[in-house]
């Protein structure tokens, strides 16, 4: 197995580790935070750098993924997305075996989609995203980069979602809508 390294120790690592474990493509060498502090393992997982070690660990390994969550702004995954990308870091999709994406539909690298989420056919989904667990990604939605699907939204049919967006949990849109760029959907909001 490829090993890989994941950046960022927080609470969204955690559920991605779980992720990368079911899916079993890829071994995890170790986790990279802002800084080395005081928690110097993450579900037993070592914290082996910081940011700063990004550069000296690619002549290490080959592949990362960033694993810090998104709510109020994407700004820190697009940076470190940016940085690995400039380093050369191979950048994979991670599909939980317990999601359903349709073969029809295509991911872009650095995408994670989580436990038990859904994406039918015609949806393309960009790069560094998170689809979270039992989000539903209709047939033709088309979702950009940057962005996050939270827990249990529903994106319907032929729903544009721009660039740099987050879709709170629960949150529910109106087929066709299109959701403008930076947009921030509160949890539970229905998108007409």
């Amino acid at each position: 197995m490829n090993k890989i390294l994941l950046i960022g120790a927080g609470g969204h690592c955690k559920s991605c580790i779980d992720v990368i474990e079911q899916q079993g493509l890829y071994q995890i060498a170790g986790i990279i935070d802002k800084e080395v502090a005081n928690e110097t393992t993450v579900l037993g997982y070592p914290v082996i750098g910081s940011d700063e070690s990004l550069a000296d660990l690619r002549q290490k390994y080959d592949y990362a993924l960033v694993t810090i969550g998104q709510v109020k702004t994407p700004e820190l995954k697009v940076k470190l997305f940016s940085r690995l990308v400039a380093l050369g870091y191979n950048i994979p999709t991670i599909i939980s075996p317990l999601a359903y994406v349709s073969k029809h539909a295509k991911i872009g690298r650095g995408t994670i989609v989580m436990h038990h989420a859904l994406v039918n056919a015609g949806a393309g989904i960009g790069e560094n995203c998170i689809i979270n667990s039992k989000a539903l990604v209709e047939h033709d939605v088309q979702v950009g980069n940057n962005c996050h699907i939270s827990t249990g939204a529903v994106i319907n049919g032929n729903v544009k979602v721009s660039d740099h967006s987050f879709i709170g949990s629960q949150a529910t849109t109106k087929q066709g809508v299109v959701i403008l760029e930076k947009s921030f959907i509160k949890a539970g909001s229905v998108v007409k």
